[in-house]
């Protein structure tokens, strides 16, 4: 379980909703449509608890709920460091043609605070500019390659140019105040038939239970 974006979707969804179960999580993130876009399996999500557990980022709790043995998760504090880590290695380092782990980021946003993500959002910025000038420096000849390889590099100077004008459009969303950030008023709400409430709910109770095992 190496990848970034695996480690940073586990351990921000944990963060998320902490306590939460395996099953919990798994549902949730198939939500989010992770085969699709992440790659990331379902039985991956599992196995990658448990390795987040082993390592120290999270800690287990077996829990007896309504007669029926639960294991829930929750951050531990080197959890949470590690997923602030990931998240702004993710978010800094540019790769243009492999934007997986930037995408995996916006999708947590909430759980990082407005100034840190301006910062590395500018960050991001001026090395995705570098990247595109050193593409476009790189002097690729047409007359020693064959045309459609001098097209795909044309392809690939686009992508670049698309992601700083987008990153240069969101960051100045980001700083007048949209959308929303560690810390501040929840103004978006999901609908009345989203299972994400389902999960709150299990959340109040899971935090009863571990409250009467202290």
């Amino acid at each position: 379980m190496a990848a970034t974006e695996t480690r940073l979707l586990l351990l921000g969804g944990v963060l998320l909703f902490e306590p939460v179960n395996g099953y919990q999580l798994r549902r949730e993130l198939l939500s989010w449509q992770v085969e699709d876009w992440a790659h990331i399996k379902p039985g991956s999500i599992y196995s990658g608890l448990s390795t987040l557990t082993r390592q120290g980022h999270l800690t287990r709790h077996d829990l007896v709920d309504a007669g029926r043995e639960v294991a829930v998760y929750t951050s531990t504090a080197q959890g949470r460091r590690e997923f602030e880590r990931l998240f702004a290695f993710a978010v800094q380092s540019v790769d243009l043609l492999a934007p997986l782990p930037f995408h995996t980021a916006l999708s947590l946003l909430p759980l990082m605070e407005r100034q840190v993500v301006i910062n590395l959002l500018h960050t991001r910025l001026a090395n995705a500019e570098a990247a595109t000038t050193r593409q476009a420096q790189a002097g690729y000849d047409p007359s020693r390659m064959p045309p459609h390889v001098g097209a795909m590099a044309g392809l690939w100077q686009r992508m670049g140019d698309a992601e700083c004008a987008w990153l240069r459009e969101f960051t100045a969303r980001v700083e007048q105040g949209e959308f929303e950030f560690r810390g501040e008023p929840a103004r978006w709400q999901a609908h009345a038939d989203d299972p994400g409430w389902q999960l709150a709910a299990d959340r109040r109770r899971y935090l009863d239970l571990l409250a009467e095992q202290r």
